[in-house]
This record gives structure tokens, C-alpha cells and sequence, in this order.
């Protein structure tokens, strides 16, 4: 679904559109009633050789309004001075291909990127200012921290979105405790997103580090409240305990191997790390005791 931290960071919208009209508001900024809000194409290349591209653009359409409004959303990883031109130019270039209001809202992981991103971008010389563009912004610092199951329960896309804006926060394994322990009590409820893709959006939005790792380790070892329901989110964490499993064991193999001073080729490698299999691979470390090479694990297979 999902490829990096950057793309999770506003993807997260594409998820789940309505999810501005719910966001906004936390941080002081009203979104309009709407009826619909439509993922548009990104490509905002005028001009062949020169590709410019936004992360994600919606159009939301409003009661009562023809066309209604666009909105903007970039993510943005750390201050940029060069984002300022493409802001501003992305904005003229919607205002002109589509003939209705475009506003930019930019989401951040860090309160200095954060403080960055809302300040005016002001175009012209000191006698004269020819236009003043004033980012929205999503981010720590104007976001709160969700570090209560039930809160997160009641919204998972606003609490999967506050915990990857507040994935640098000293909190963060709290925040993830909550969004896990509120993504099993809201196991029985009906959504228009699976569960299984907000834990995936949550691991690749945190990125490499510890705070993924305490995912994937949450992910592994939860117990559902509700076992044998079938649900989504027993079957997601049935099956991130099974691959924990499988990968705690092809580890084991591989080390003990390489402290009995075993050589393990690539092939060898790839293939106990690709076994799913817990039975061959239990089998597979046993032979890992007593191998002299490690073709031996395989045996006579």
C-alpha cells in the first residue's frame, strides 16, 4: 500500500478523505460541511522538463457551491526554503488548470519542520508584496497526543495520523499502546478502512528504528479481546504473530551457526529467512546444533 514514511504521512488521506474534516478542527482550523471529497491526479507539469508533482490534491465539494474547493497536502520531512516556490506555484497552477480556491496543508513529524512550514511565504521586494501564501499545518506541537485507548478507539484514522506526527515524541510507545489496544476494541465496528491497513500504514509511517520495531512487536504478541471472532484484527495479529514467530527462529538458526563458526552462504541465508514454516524451521534448528556445513539443515531435501 504504502512505500515510506513520507508517502504514509499523506497517503493517509487517500485512506480516509474525510479524515480532514475531523483532523482540522482539533488544531483550530474549520473545514466546511461537505458532501464529497475526491482524490485528484498530482501531476502539476506545465511544462515538459520541468515535473512538478504534489503529494496528494483533493477536491472537496461543498452544499450549496458548484465546484467547491481543492486542497493541497504535502509532506515534509525537514525545513526546505526551495518548497516555497513550489508551494506557491502549486497553488497559482490549481487556481488556473481547475478555476476554484486551492488551499496547501502540510504535515510534519517535528515541531521545528512544523513552526517552519506555517510561517507566510511572501512573494515580491520590499516596496510591494504580489501575493502572501499561508500554509495549514498538521504536525506535533499543534496536535495532540492520543494516549488513551478508548479516545483512539473512537477514531482510529485521527489516532494513526497523531501518532505518526508524534513519531520523534519521548511518549511514543505509549501513543502506540493506546492505538493498538484501541484498534482490538473497535474490532467489532464497522469501517470504511480494514484494520489491517491502518497497522501497515502505521509501520512504514514510523519508519526505521525503534518506534517500528515496537510496533511490530505489538503487532506479534497482542492477544485480541475478542478470540475466535474472526475479526479483521484477530486475523491481522494471528498472522503478525505467526510471521513474528517464523522470523524469531530463522534468526536463532542463523546465529547459532555463525557462533559455532559455521559458514552460511547466501542461498542457504535466503532460504531460512523465506521459510514460513514453523515445523521445518524447529527442524531446521535442531540440524543447527550439530552442522559442520549449512547445506546440512536441509538434510536430504
Amino acid at each position: 500500500m504504502v512505500s515510506s514514511p513520507h508517502e504514509a504521512l499523506h497517503r493517509i488521506f487517500r485512506v480516509d478523505p474525510g479524515l480532514f474534516a475531523r483532523l482540522l478542527p482539533r488544531v483550530g482550523i474549520g473545514f466546511p460541511e461537505h458532501t464529497t471529497i475526491e482524490p485528484l491526479d498530482t501531476d502539476l507539469t506545465e511544462i515538459r522538463p520541468l515535473e512538478r508533482r504534489v503529494d496528494s490534491v483533493f477536491r472537496v465539494r461543498v452544499p450549496g457551491e458548484e465546484g467547491g474547493f481543492l486542497l493541497a497536502v504535502e509532506s515534509q520531512g525537514k525545513p526546505d526554503p526551495d518548497k516555497h516556490s513550489s508551494w506557491t506555484y502549486y497553488l497559482a497552477h490549481m487556481y488556473a488548470k481547475y478555476r476554484l480556491p486551492p488551499f496547501l496543508l502540510v504535515v510534519c513529524k517535528d515541531k521545528t519542520t512544523a513552526s517552519w512550514a506555517a510561517e507566510p511565504i511572501r512573494v515580491g521586494r520590499g516596496f510591494h508584496t504580489s501575493m502572501v501564501v499561508f500554509p495549514l499545518v498538521l504536525g506535533p506541537g499543534v496536535l495532540p497526543v492520543i494516549t488513551e485507548a478508548d479516545e483512539a478507539a473512537r477514531d482510529l484514522g485521527v489516532a494513526v495520523f497523531s501518532a505518526l506526527a508524534h513519531a520523534k515524541d519521548p511518549g511514543l510507545t505509549a501513543i502506540l499502546d493506546a492505538l493498538a489496544s484501541g484498534v482490538a476494541d473497535d474490532a467489532e465496528k464497522s469501517g470504511d478502512v480494514d484494520r489491517a491497513d491502518w497497522a501497515e500504514i502505521v509501520e512504514i509511517g514510523l519508519g526505521e528504528g525503534p518506534g517500528r520495531d515496537y510496533w511490530r512487536h505489538l503487532m506479534a504478541t497482542y492477544t485480541p479481546n475478542f478470540p475466535g471472532s474472526n475479526s479483521i484484527v484477530e486475523e491481522s495479529w494471528l498472522e503478525g504473530r505467526a510471521r513474528g514467530q517464523s522470523e524469531g527462529k530463522a534468526e536463532a538458526i542463523l546465529h547459532i551457526l555463525h557462533v559455532r563458526g559455521v559458514e552460511v552462504p547466501d542461498s542457504v541465508r535466503e532460504r531460512v529467512v523465506g521459510c514460513t514454516d514453523l515445523d521445518v524451521l524447529g527442524t531446521w534448528l535442531d540440524r543447527s546444533l550439530s552442522a559442520t556445513h549449512a547445506e546440512e539443515l536441509f538434510g536430504e531435501e
